[in-house]
């Protein structure tokens, strides 16, 4: 994937999760009579900058891309004249700046719900969670799970995908604790799992889960057999043609495809004998595999993909849809689920039970953006909707700077009937910079981590 690439869906990610947010600002501002300055899209000097609506509002788009804000007539930060008095934010009712605050994360989260509506109404396609054999030892096969079952419900919630098995069971992987799993094999016959996650520790979180308790995805039966040979690379120099079926590797015979990947990844600028049977011929072929990077290895690759039985492959696959109107309650229910899941992630990473090593920064998001829109749209679409959730959530947060600090605040103003004095505020504003900056350097450490391969 090109750095073009990743740039362009990061923007295209993040620029309309940005003017959303704000958004929810301005609107909410104008309906209660407040004067808006500027609205910015971005942080910094303005790349471009233009004045419309009643009020001349200047609308910007600045340098720095991670973030945006709203200026509204406010006597804190200027003079205002008399006559507009009854427009600045600091004069309005609590309530009226409590709604204006919450309006930016709350435009954020309906537009993931949104997102998720036009996602179930067109149909979310996935894989059935077919399980594999657990390996010995695993907490799947001390739950007795068996090959070929199907997970119909993960404690009591009905799943249709592995996504919705592994947003399920994080749930419950956070808390260290059992989950029972509904299955169902072949034969239409029900079975009920206790899954045990007490053996996870927050470093499992950071990478699959699912494998670490032994819950695998079922694979068919991949028989050795070339589908695609890649033009120009060591097969096609060696003489391998569509059709060819691999017996061997360097005399190991060689039954799945999956044996023929483990006798070439290891072996990068090393040659190969391949048994090969070519109609009712045995011949034998030598190739030297190219040297490739994967996930921050070295490993050698070959250039061909196997024949698929596309049948076969059909059957795993299935497509979450709903109706217009069933679809905004699952959408809404999505979107709840995810959020919830993420407050509880933060708070465990605040007590030290979730590694700090699962939060992610901009490099990490443009990362991921760019996977997503070679994916698709629907996947790009999808990948938004989380983003937005996690935009939303963060914002809630009670961090002085952030809208969850300043809706902070209010509840505080509630209660009180007085605002909190300027020392506080001020006081507030330092230690929450410090602890977004802080946050923002761990997650940039991460991203930059990730990309080195560690």
């Amino acid at each position: 994937m090109s750095l073009l690439t990743m740039l362009a869906a990061f923007v295209v990610t993040l620029g309309p999760l940005i003017v959303v947010h704000e958004l929810g600002h301005y609107l909410v501002a104008r309906w209660c009579g407040v004067k808006v300055l500027r609205f910015s899209v971005g942080f910094g000097r303005p790349l471009a900058l233009w004045r419309a609506g009643p009020d001349r509002t200047e609308w910007a788009i600045a340098a720095f891309p991670l973030g945006g804000y709203v200026k509204m007539l406010d006597e804190r930060e200027g003079e205002v004249a008399p006559q507009e008095l009854h427009r600045a934010f600091n004069r309005q009712t609590v309530w009226r700046r409590f709604a204006i605050v919450m309006a930016g994360p709350v435009a954020n989260l309906l537009l993931a719900v949104a997102l998720y509506w036009v996602l179930f109404i067109h149909g979310v396609p996935g894989l059935k969670p077919i399980v594999a054999q657990p390996a010995t030892g695993t907490a799947a096969a001390v739950a007795q799970l068996q090959e070929g079952e199907l997970i119909v419900r993960v404690g009591g919630r009905p799943v249709a995908t592995w996504q919705d098995v592994r947003w399920a069971l994080l749930e419950h992987a956070v808390e260290r604790g059992s989950v029972e799993l509904e299955m169902r094999n072949d034969k239409g016959e029900i079975a009920f799992r206790k899954l045990d996650l007490a053996s996870l520790t927050p470093k499992d979180l950071e990478s699959d889960f699912l494998a670490k308790v032994g819950l695998e995805r079922f694979q068919p039966l991949v028989r050795p057999v070339i589908g695609e040979v890649v033009g120009g690379g060591p097969a096609a120099r060696a003489g391998l043609q569509v059709g060819d079926e691999i017996v061997s590797a360097d005399g190991k015979p060689i039954a799945r495809w999956e044996e023929l990947v483990a006798a070439i990844r290891p072996r990068p600028g090393v040659r190969v004998e391949l048994g090969v049977r070519r109609g009712d011929a045995q011949l034998p072929i030598s190739v030297t595999p190219d040297a490739a990077q994967d996930n921050g290895q070295t490993v050698g690759k070959i250039m061909v993909s196997p024949k698929v039985d596309k049948a076969a492959l059909q059957r795993l696959i299935t497509e979450v849809r709903y109706g217009p109107v069933a679809a905004v309650g699952q959408a809404f229910g999505k979107t709840w689920e995810i959020s919830a899941l993420s407050l509880k992630m933060l708070g465990k990473m605040v007590v030290g039970q979730v590694s700090l090593k699962n939060l992610s920064g901009p490099i990490t998001i443009a990362d991921y953006a760019g996977q997503y829109a070679q994916l698709g749209l629907l996947p790009l679409v999808s990948f938004i909707a989380l983003i937005s959730i996690s935009l939303g959530v963060l914002n809630l947060l009670p961090v002085p700077v952030l809208d969850g600090g300043h809706l902070m605040y209010y509840i505080v103003e509630i209660i009180k009937g007085r605002p909190v004095s300027e020392r506080a505020l001020e006081i507030g504003q330092r230690v929450g910079m410090v602890l977004l900056f802080t946050l923002m350097a761990i997650a940039i450490y991460n991203d930059i981590h990730r990309q080195l391969g560690g």
